[in-house]
């Protein structure tokens, strides 16, 4: 087994493509994230310089003795404690990479992606650390090879412009913050993925935030259909003000965006908090099925909070 360690999204892609194509919906974030971050370094921009992280992001190959790549794994969230994201990976690997990031002295404060392996990692990590490890967030990934596409509620779908920009970040964070309380968990604000204005209008530009306007004109729910990576799409967020929901828009968003992406070729999935039984139905109502269960752990150290 070799841990193949990359600075660059664009040598990582060419070198685990193969596994990526192999299971597009397990790696489907790995790859989006990193085809986004190469598309923004061709571009001219670079997001992590903004970041302040004490280390530099990278991306991982795990190959085996035949020098095949069997798993990947990502350090690029620009948010504390800057998490690790990784597809299913063998205990072996998860307590070499744990040794690696602590033999060149980098602290790994969180490790996300499918289990065991991330449990593993953080686990290792702590026991190296002398700390202890967290279960954060437990989490469903899902697919749909079919939809249920309920009726539609009055009002229309509409991608978001450049003007909805401010309001499309409000409802991004609000998203996280609803969605911790909706699990009986304290908001966090500092927890999920972070955006800002500028990241919001590359999304924008994108043509992957979707808005559902009510017929006086009203803004009432945002859904995100992320771009094809390896011919899979994710959906998310999924966000409806509290006075606003209960009238199925959310559930005809998803299944409606779900359709198109499916006959377009697409294969779609998404996450859900295994903590909210709510959501959890509601996919699973419009013909998701699991795939697997991730999870979101942190590393504790003496005197951390």
């Amino acid at each position: 087994m070799d841990l193949e360690f990359f600075d660059a999204p664009r040598p990582f892609l060419d070198a685990a493509g193969d596994l990526l194509a192999a299971d597009p919906v397990l790696g489907s974030v790995i790859a989006s994230v990193s085809e986004r971050t190469a598309r923004e370094l061709e571009d001219g921009r670079d997001s992590w310089a903004e970041v302040g992280a004490p280390f530099d992001r990278w991306w991982l190959a795990v190959r085996d003795d035949s020098g095949a790549v069997v798993s990947a794994a990502m350090r690029t969230a620009p948010f504390k404690p800057h998490p690790t994201f990784a597809m299913p990976m063998s205990d072996d690997a998860a307590r070499a990479l744990a040794a690696a990031l602590h033999e060149r002295g980098e602290f790994l404060g969180g490790a996300n992606g499918a289990l065991p392996g991330a449990e593993v990692l953080a686990r290792a990590t702590a026991e190296l650390a002398g700390g202890e490890m967290v279960s954060d967030k437990g989490t469903r990934l899902w697919e749909a090879t079919s939809v249920v596409v309920p009726p539609a509620p009055e009002g229309r779908l509409r991608q978001a412009t450049e003007d909805d920009a401010d309001l499309v970040l409000a409802w991004f964070g609000a998203f996280h913050a609803e969605a911790d309380e909706q699990a009986g968990r304290e908001p966090d604000p500092a927890s999920g993925e972070h955006n800002t204005r500028e990241s919001v209008l590359v999304r924008i530009r994108e043509g992957v935030e979707w808005l559902w306007e009510l017929p006086d004109g009203t803004v009432a729910h945002l859904t995100g259909a992320g771009l094809p990576s390896y011919g899979v799409a994710r959906i998310g967020p999924v966000y409806t003000p509290k006075e606003l929901r209960g009238r199925g828009i959310a559930s005809y968003v998803v299944g409606e965006l779900t359709r198109r992406g499916l006959e377009a070729g697409s294969r779609m999935c998404l996450f859900t908090d295994r903590a909210n039984p709510t959501s959890n139905k509601i996919y699973a109502g419009l013909g998701y099925e699991p795939v697997v269960d991730m999870a979101e752990h942190l590393v504790r150290t003496p005197g951390q909070a």
